[in-house]
């Protein structure tokens, strides 16, 4: 019976430092069915099949395995044997299927019922199941995969701050829909103002502004949406205002209101709403530790006398907890110092107890290995000597000028074949680098031998390693050694220059220079705290683009084929080809945005992406409208809205918080 409240505690306690829900059976067998899913083993196979299941879109048909993504090139992609990887899917579906066996197992059949996660998880399943015997039933020969476009639930369903950011997009999206709707009236009255300011005259001349940008509704409309993003500005105003300048207010008012006013106000309600995200968030997770460290005071003063134990823990059994808890080693010891002050008491109450877990509250401060003491008074002058912060600042000034005499060296070679670059200053500077790095080296007197390439001033000695390659070069060079293998050679990059190129990497040794200037220390903290409050929104946007590839590939698979004057073999490049093939000015065609396209998963990410950065994104939308329907607009409009409008602020709103 002891053991059995020691366990509940022991895992009470680590659900406390996981910030894990208290809500899951407490039975023996259940408690060790609970640790053995949460080992770090079973939840990096867990992530790993996640990741499995999403990199499968690669592979699959049609296959991301080529060079290029240009259909011009005729690449051959490598579609594997029907089978392979959907015998790896089906490996996956069952660890999935095992995985929500023991989460319900765990939590209850009850609690189950009120878990909406875990029932879509369920329901994710079967479809992924029945549509995985489809695709085996037709020989992998289906177009739509619908298990494709839900596999994303597998890595949402997985985090807990995914599921918390969902949330408050969730209740961000009313107000959110409020502005684009009043965005679309913005839009909306501006087109039908433009299509009678620009309407068709008898004057052929003064139709260009009409025939370019308002020739129909459409038209019109797409080319204000863009002119919202700043995108064709200013060509869609050119032709108007080359007749009549005053037709520049049409397009500036349109701009100031629509841009600078209605994009910067949702930027705003959207920040409003995410107010106090990251702040609840804390406090959500504050409150599971809390609830698990009040559980374990619990049960651990359940089978003490009751008079006595109401209030109070033996510290004995706190000790045995602190034995099985999985836990850093850091916070291990506070905490193991903590209880030994009331060691001689023999027991503590709850505020005590609470108390000791304070620690785990706290960042771990980092400390330099100890100074070694030397009693020669030569090494206890050298000691003092290369510990001085002016060698520091000296060391900081020889990487910059290396650096600098690199890139000095790669500006005035720039224009030069291999064959008839001059390496001299470049041995020269390795050289005497190469002596200065090796005098500071000295620096490890100050630092203990066995902790020396553990520590970060070990400036001197990493620094010669990496630059010595250099000096053997530069001599063997001399010495015609390695003729043969530079710079003649038709080698992808010359010796001398890979040496060169590691020896740029002594340019992050001046980063170190960050920590001593206190606003560039704030920002780089603000950088580190960023991209560590952004796992949850990366996520997402992994699955937002994930779910808008497959859509792509579903609806624009192959629709932009190029005319058959301009295919050539894959051997053979772009450069110097002539062709027929009228293309206009500005489009898709003229542009050479061919590589861009639904053709295959990775092709999709990156057009995905050029669309979210918007420059040129007419560009797209008019090629697909060619080439498919106008309809196909609406799918490159909702992409925009979802990632260039929404999730940009929510990312300025996290940056703000």
């Amino acid at each position: 019976d002891d053991d059995h409240y020691i366990q509940q505690a022991v895992v009470f306690i680590e659900d406390a430092i996981q910030y894990r829900s208290i809500n899951h059976r407490v039975d023996d067998r259940s408690l060790r069915l609970y640790r053995w899913y949460y080992s770090k083993l079973c939840q990096w196979c867990l992530g790993l099949t996640i990741a499995v299941v999403l990199l499968l879109a690669f592979v699959e048909r049609p296959s991301s395995l080529s060079f290029s993504s240009d259909p011009r090139l005729r690449a051959t992609h490598l579609n594997p044997v029907c089978g392979v990887t959907e015998s790896v899917e089906l490996l996956c579906l069952i660890i999935f299927c095992l995985d929500l066996a023991v989460k319900s197992y765990l939590i209850g059949w009850e609690e189950f019922k009120k878990n909406k996660w875990l029932i879509s998880y369920m329901v994710v399943i079967s479809v992924s199941f029945i549509d995985w015997m489809l695709s085996v039933s037709m020989v992998c020969d289906e177009r739509l995969r619908v298990r494709r476009l839900i596999r994303p639930f597998f890595l949402l369903q997985n985090s807990s701050l995914m599921k918390k950011t969902l949330k408050c997009i969730k209740r961000t999206l009313p107000e959110i829909a409020s502005v684009i709707l009043l965005l679309a009236l913005h839009l909306c009255l501006f087109t039908m103002i433009g299509m009678l300011l620009f309407a068709k005259t008898e004057d052929p001349e003064k139709n260009e502004e009409w025939s370019l940008h308002f020739r129909n509704l459409p038209m019109a409309l797409t080319s204000l949406l863009v002119l919202l993003t700043t995108a064709n500005n200013p060509d869609v105003m050119m032709p108007a205002y080359s007749l009549n300048r005053i037709y520049a207010v049409f397009f500036v008012l349109f701009s100031v209101i629509g841009t600078y006013c209605l994009m910067n106000l949702l930027t705003a309600i959207i920040y409003n709403q995410f107010r106090g995200y990251l702040l609840m968030s804390v406090q959500t997770s504050i409150i599971r530790r809390r609830l698990g460290i009040r559980a374990a005071f619990q049960v651990l003063t359940s089978h003490e006398d009751r008079q006595a134990a109401e209030q109070q823990v033996c510290v004995e059994a706190v000790l045995k907890v602190m034995t099985r808890v999985k836990m850093k080693s850091y916070y291990r010891a506070a905490i193991g110092t903590e209880i030994q002050q009331y060691a001689d008491v023999g027991y503590m109450d709850r505020e005590q107890f609470n108390k000791i877990f304070d620690e785990l509250d706290k960042d771990r401060i980092k400390e330099h290995p100890p100074v070694p003491q030397y009693n020669s008074p030569v090494l206890q002058r050298l000691q003092e000597i290369f510990s001085h912060y002016y060698l520091t600042i000296f060391g900081n000034i020889v990487a910059l000028a290396n650096v600098l005499c690199i890139g000095t060296v790669l500006v005035l070679n720039a224009e030069k074949s291999i064959a008839e670059k001059d390496n001299v200053i470049m041995q020269v500077n390795t050289q005497h680098t190469l002596l200065i790095y090796q005098f500071m080296t000295l620096k490890l007197i100050y630092f203990q031998w066995l902790l020396l390439f553990l520590s970060k001033s070990n400036d001197g000695l990493l620094k010669s390693v990496m630059i010595l390659p250099g000096k053997f070069v530069s001599r063997f060079k001399s010495n015609k050694i390695i003729d043969k293998m530079d710079p003649t050679s038709n080698n992808v990059i010359s010796l001398w220059d890979m040496v060169s190129f590691i020896n740029m990497l002594i340019v992050f040794r001046f980063l170190r220079i960050i920590p001593n200037i206190k606003l560039m220390a704030l920002v780089a903290g603000t950088l580190l705290d960023l991209v560590k409050n952004l796992r949850a929104f990366a996520g997402i946007l992994v699955v937002v683009y994930y779910v808008y590839a497959v859509l792509g590939i579903w609806l624009f698979e192959g629709v932009i084929k190029p005319p058959p004057e301009m295919l050539f073999p894959s051997n053979q490049t772009t450069e110097n080809k002539t062709s027929n093939f009228s293309i206009e000015c500005g489009t898709y065609e003229q542009l050479g945005y061919w590589p861009n396209n639904f053709d295959d998963f990775a092709a999709a990410i990156i057009l995905l992406y050029d669309v979210m950065i918007v420059n040129n994104w007419q560009a797209f939308l008019d090629a697909y409208s060619r080439y498919t329907t106008g309809w196909s607009k609406i799918y490159f409009v909702c992409w925009w809205l979802t990632s260039s409008v929404m999730w940009v602020n929510l990312f300025i709103a996290l940056i703000l918080e």
